[in-house]
């Protein structure tokens, strides 16, 4: 008989979004970074939410974070967990923009160099956007999402794309 091993997965959502979260899910934001730090040896939310988590979701993940993380970028507690982030676990990403702003040529190469660190890529969905245009750049389906994330747990492994 096998029991079941408890899983931690951290999602970070960026831009407008404003999540619809049950009150069972905790909710970090910037300001909370260094409420719990006062000295040397205090814990730094960043590095904790990264020692705690076996899986981190980015959805969506905009522009200016995804370039700010390709850049290197850490002036947010998103930014600043990613830059610390444990490169032997599993981070998922779900690129979301207009499409003028997918289609430009940077943000392939942002999409790359997140690849190349070995974050795995959930790609955006051709439909209608927030503005009204209709192409691609919206966040894949939630469904798409959960999916990859139960590969993650029940496999041990990404599938990349």
């Amino acid at each position: 008989m096998s029991s079941a091993v408890k899983r931690h997965l951290l999602i970070g959502c960026t831009g407008s979004v404003e999540p619809d979260l049950p009150n069972s899910i905790e909710v970090f934001n910037d300001e909370d970074e260094w409420k719990a730090w006062n000295s040397r040896g205090d814990p730094v939310l960043h590095i904790e939410l990264g020692k705690w988590a076996d899986l981190m979701v980015i959805a969506p993940l905009d522009a200016n974070t995804l370039a700010k993380i390709a850049q290197g970028l850490c002036d947010n507690l998103l930014t600043c967990v990613v830059r610390a982030w444990d490169m032997k676990k599993p981070l998922l990403f779900c690129p979301a923009m207009n499409t003028r702003m997918w289609n430009h040529p940077i943000t392939s190469k942002h999409i790359s160099v997140l690849k190349s660190w070995g974050y795995c890529e959930i790609p955006p969905i051709s439909k209608t956007l927030m503005c009204g245009d209709k192409g691609i750049g919206a966040m894949a389906e939630v469904s798409t999402i959960v999916q990859r994330v139960q590969d993650c747990f029940v496999n041990g492994k990404l599938l990349a794309q």
